[in-house]
């Protein structure tokens, strides 16, 4: 491969290894199944599954992945080299790497002489044998061979000559690529740079074949810098976790690299289809992992192109290159105008607009939805954190809303200790549905959680769309402190259907009423965007 010459970087993914390792992180067999769908949908490369080795879930993962019909992704087996004074072909754990069944397998050494001598406690002369061994024993076998040296920028900072030394065995020993690894994470962009173009300058004489590698953590926050830099001087495989997850600070996020390397600095990297659903799979990858992706992460963050000053926002209204560096679209993300104090006008009239694009702001209706919307902010509401009730006010001026269901009453009641049913409430929901009536009674780990229960178990009998829907986050700010336990409380929540995420809020001097509010909003929201009728014979497509 003519390293400087080409534009194109292979991308590794290692959520299902190296993100597992994250605090909090745990996939069952389908999860990890389903997230392999997930990156060869978006056209990653290479996806590290697992290490057979080293326990029994990822056996089974190895055995059932085999069902999958993969289009694009390699599926990568991980594991270490052979332990010391022995021998590849009797080490236990490369024989789950060769069970494994995969073509590639991707093989750690160490490059970093501490390492060798301190923590595996060998000398360094059979460290670089063990990586010899193990490779060209796996070769022998059919496989594929990925060597990630591990610990490389620590290694070259201490003893350049030993670490180039172990890439260089790898070479030889048939390797078809060779990754620099940031290990500790500590490294910063400038070393990275002048360790990756040496390296990358002999490899272009002596092993032009061989692909050079980047696998930056992010313990200096420099994950991304280093990647990127390790590419313009001449690395073209990035490994990383797509949403960033790992040990510690975490990995590279892919879902920053790729489109960073594509759309800014110029590498072919994926298709501009499967570009343009990043932010999809980013958001699907996290569910799965049970994580909130952070609204300011780049590209794919619900705050990526969120704009809130009036300026900015008017500015964006008049050519979005003012305050965007990308096409959102172009990632699969799209433009947000908050709406709040300082937004302006325009800003809301815009968003009036999507309703009933023939109202000007001197229709009187106009005036009265944004008169309605102070009162509500002078209330407690702020509609930036929760559009889809700012969206609600609209439709209801507008006639543009229908409701799909009317309270009766609720009650909840409370019991201590808990005893063995292991919830302190319980709620009772009583609704009508166009005059039929209906009630459900649920448990839950407070009056909140009840009440969310209860109403989403009554309210399924007539709409089965709200079985897709939870609560992904729930917070309370007391407004008036002042007034003690009367004050006046906003509660936002935040809903998913798993595909997409939506917030709403509601504001009371009843901490549960405020709830109540919010999630009224929550599911009428979800129900109105997907065009359902409201009617107690409404089926699962019914739609206006």
């Amino acid at each position: 491969m003519e390293y400087l010459n080409s534009k194109r970087v292979e991308i590794f993914d290692s959520t299902l290894r190296d993100g597992a390792q994250g605090e909090g992180i745990s996939f069952s067999v389908l999860d990890k199944l389903k997230i392999v769908g997930l990156l060869d949908t978006l056209g990653v490369d290479y996806v590290e599954a697992g290490n057979p080795g080293s326990n029994p879930k990822d056996l089974e993962f190895f055995r059932e992945v085999k069902s999958l019909t993969l289009s694009h992704v390699k599926l990568v087996a991980f594991g270490a080299t052979r332990r010391r004074n022995s021998r590849a072909k009797e080490d236990a754990n490369i024989a789950s790497l060769v069970s494994a069944g995969t073509t590639w397998v991707s093989i750690f050494g160490k490059s970093w002489d501490f390492q060798v001598t301190d923590i595996i406690k060998t000398t360094l002369k059979e460290n670089l044998n063990m990586i010899k061994d193990t490779i060209e024993y796996l070769i022998s076998e059919g496989k594929e061979v990925i060597f990630d040296a591990e610990h490389f920028f620590d290694g070259y900072i201490e003893n350049k000559k030993y670490a180039m030394q172990t890439l260089v065995e790898a070479a030889e020993a048939g390797s078809k690529s060779v990754v620099l690894c940031d290990t500790r994470g500590g490294t910063i962009p400038s070393i990275v740079a002048l360790a990756t173009k040496e390296v990358v300058e002999l490899f272009k004489e002596k092993y032009p074949h061989i692909i050079i590698g980047i696998h930056a953590h992010n313990d200096a926050s420099c994950a991304e810098a280093n990647s990127l830099i390790a590419v313009e001087n001449g690395a073209r495989q990035v490994q990383g976790t797509l949403v960033g997850i790992g040990e510690r600070c975490g990995n590279a996020s892919l879902a920053t690299i790729i489109p960073t390397l594509q759309l800014k600095m110029g590498y072919e990297v994926l298709t501009s289809e499967q570009i343009a659903s990043l932010t999809l799979v980013s958001h699907s990858v996290a569910e799965i992992a049970n994580i909130s992706i952070p609204h300011g992460t780049p590209y794919i963050g619900r705050s990526a192109f969120t704009h809130k000053g009036g300026m900015h926002i008017d500015g964006v209204g008049k050519n979005p290159a003012s305050f965007e560096h990308i096409v959102p679209e172009s990632v699969g993300n799209e433009r947000r105008l908050l709406m709040s104090e300082v937004s302006g006008r325009a800003t809301i009239l815009k968003r009036i607009q999507k309703y009933a694009p023939h109202l000007d702001k001197d229709a009187p209706i106009t005036k009265k939805i944004i008169d309605s919307l102070k009162q509500l902010e002078m209330s407690g509401y702020q509609f930036e954190g929760a559009e889809s009730s700012f969206e609600l006010v609209i439709a209801k001026h507008l006639d543009k809303y229908t409701p799909y269901f009317t309270l009766d009453h609720y009650k909840t009641f409370g019991e201590m200790p808990i005893r063995e049913s292991k919830t302190s409430h319980t709620a009772v929901v009583k609704v009508f549905v166009n005059k039929e009536s209906a009630i459900e009674v649920a448990q839950g780990d407070g009056p909140v959680h009840a009440i969310d229960k209860a109403l989403r178990k009554v309210l399924e009998n007539f709409y089965p769309q709200l079985s897709a829907i939870h609560l992904s986050d729930y917070k309370v700010r007391v407004l008036d402190s002042m007034h003690a336990s009367a004050a006046k409380v906003r509660v936002l929540i935040e809903t998913t259907d798993g595909e997409y995420t939506w917030s709403t809020m509601g504001v009371s001097t009843d901490l549960i009423e405020a709830s109540w509010m919010a999630l009224v909003d929550s599911i009428e929201y979800k129900l109105m965007k997907e065009g359902v009728v409201p009617s107690i014979h409404h089926t699962k497509g019914d739609t206006v």
